[in-house]
């Protein structure tokens, strides 16, 4: 009966062993990283790739984060970020002076920000965490970053520049326009104005005076002529109305 009892309790003890060896590892599998499965960003910005945990076990200075990526025409991924305790970034290659940690472990974030994004970041980002005794659960999460070219913008600058360019030659051209319209009238008006001294107007030669035309004001000895003769005598007023001007103070001496 010893024996049996002893066969028995041996068993339960393989039993319990057994037991505590299976829960084992999912009693310490609880930590979890989790990121956005997709991000969308413009060349030449400063994106954010998320990265937050879950952790049983408060993080401490064994606690780990590693960024890796991986090309979007494929290949092996390559670690290009590593935590632990402080931040240590590329310091060379493809993301070298453009990786910033944005991460606060107590609070569960890993984040960083990848500064002037270009075409050739395109791909898939891994976060990695690893915070003992939890190792095992979902320790990491994966990211698609597509960068597509920027949509040409307009700014403000380029609008006063592109107007000044547009609508101070529409101007100049504008107001040449105008002065063409009207200088060809007033050159034509003063060439009509303007007359050679051997030139003699129609109406002139029959004491017709043009409009406008200043008369010639009649002398004293043409006043003492016509009363001589007489206003009827239309032949000789006539004759006297023909006769050149003479200097007004020689027809005084005259008379």
């Amino acid at each position: 009966m010893r024996r049996l009892r002893q066969g028995n309790i041996a068993v339960n003890v393989v039993l319990l062993l057994y037991l505590l060896g299976c829960l084992a590892p999912s009693l310490v599998s609880s930590i979890s990283v989790s990121s956005p499965s997709e991000v969308h960003a413009s060349k030449g910005d400063t994106v954010s790739l998320s990265c937050s945990f879950t952790s049983t076990s408060r993080p401490t200075s064994k606690m780990t984060v590693d960024w890796s990526y991986r090309p979007q025409t494929g290949g092996p991924p390559q670690t290009f970020f590593h935590f632990s305790s402080r931040a240590f970034p590329p310091p060379e290659g493809q993301f070298a002076g453009r990786i910033r940690w944005q991460g606060t472990p107590a609070r569960g974030d890993a984040s960083i920000s990848l500064i002037n994004a270009t075409l050739n970041d395109n791909g898939t980002y891994t976060c990695s965490v690893r915070n003992p005794p939890d190792v095992h659960g979902s320790p990491t999460s994966h990211t698609v970053l597509t960068v597509t070219p920027k949509a040409p913008s307009i700014r403000f600058s380029d609008v006063a520049v592109l107007l000044a360019f547009i609508l101070i030659p529409s101007a100049v051209v504008t107001l040449i326009l105008i002065g063409r319209m009207f200088c060809p009238k007033k050159q034509h008006n003063q060439s009509k104005g303007y007359r050679s001294p051997i030139e003699v107007t129609e109406g002139e030669e029959y004491g017709i005076h043009p409009p406008g035309a200043k008369v010639k004001r009649a002398t004293c000895c043409d006043l003492y002529l016509m009363c001589i003769h007489g206003s009827d005598d239309e032949e000789e007023h006539y004759n006297l109305k023909k006769q050149p001007p003479t200097d007004e103070g020689f027809a005084e001496s005259q008379c």
